[in-house]
């Protein structure tokens, strides 16, 4: 009998104890049981590391906390470290404020396949939803029916068709989107094999575009993306974005723009360090 694949779900979280809560609430009802869980903490404080240690104990899979010290905005590193650390050969890359649907993580195994990486959807909610959702609508699932969404003033209606896809719906409108299937670092899976074969991600990164600036990599490797946006879902819960700069974007845009010239797969700033 052939065995069910077994993902690494890494999670990257900076001092949003709260949000993280209900994203591992989300994970406690999971369809598909075959995965662990690996923090990649940013370097948040002790109410987060106090919250991990209650998940560790009440939550049926394993949660594992790969943490360094706060150095300003280190995402990469921490991922590459969490990466890394993980013992199953599939991957998922996700955000500690993105609440998973009960059929996400037996979504992304379905359609995992060699040669591939997977492109999922979210729906973002504004502050005052986000706020709103108690354990409870996550338990129940509630918070992903889009009437429930639009009865407490979620607005959009590529939003709604989102939640609202069945099946049959989803894979019409992931095959009619014009947007691109992406490697996204709320939500996307790829076999862990590729993603050291590219030596994760690139450290220099700082926020906006680190994650596809990965996924450029991995083209350049060979491999192709498939969307599941209407299929994967997440809630995506509002939060501020204070350590976006100008700069940070600039310098960003360049790695990204090299990469691409020169069809770069491997960065010698990943997760082997071959230069300074």
């Amino acid at each position: 009998m052939e065995q069910p694949l077994q993902i690494s779900v890494i999670i990257s979280t900076y001092n949003q104890p709260e949000w993280l809560h209900k994203v591992l609430l989300g994970y406690q009802q999971q369809t598909y049981p075959h995965f662990e869980v690996v923090i990649a903490d940013d370097g948040s404080g002790e109410a987060t590391r106090k919250l991990i240690n209650q998940h560790q104990k009440d939550s049926p899979f394993a949660i594992r906390h790969i943490w360094h010290e706060d150095n300003g905005f280190q995402k990469t590193a921490i991922l590459n470290k969490a990466t890394a650390d993980t013992r199953y050969p599939y991957l998922l890359f996700t955000d500690g404020d993105c609440i998973p649907r009960a059929d996400f993580l037996e979504t992304h195994a379905k359609f995992a396949e060699p040669g591939y990486f997977l492109s999922g959807g979210y729906c973002k909610l504004p502050m005052p939803l986000s706020e709103a959702i108690s354990a409870e609508d996550i338990q129940t699932q509630q918070c992903f029916d889009p009437a429930w969404l639009k009865a407490r003033g979620l607005e959009g209606r590529s939003q709604l068709r989102k939640l609202g896809a069945s099946p049959r719906w989803g894979a019409f409108w992931d095959f009619a989107t014009p947007t691109k299937a992406s490697f996204n670092g709320c939500n996307t899976s790829v076999w862990k094999a590729d993603v050291l074969a590219v030596n994760g991600a690139d450290e220099r990164m700082q926020y906006g575009g680190e994650d596809r600036e990965l996924g450029e990599r991995l083209f350049n490797l060979g491999l192709k993306s498939k969307q599941i946006r209407h299929r994967a879902i997440l809630l995506h819960l509002d939060h501020a974005r204070g350590y976006m700069t100008k700069e940070s974007l600039e310098r960003n845009q360049a790695i990204r723009e090299h990469t691409r010239k020169a069809r770069s797969v491997w960065t010698p700033y990943g997760i082997k360090q071959t230069e300074a």
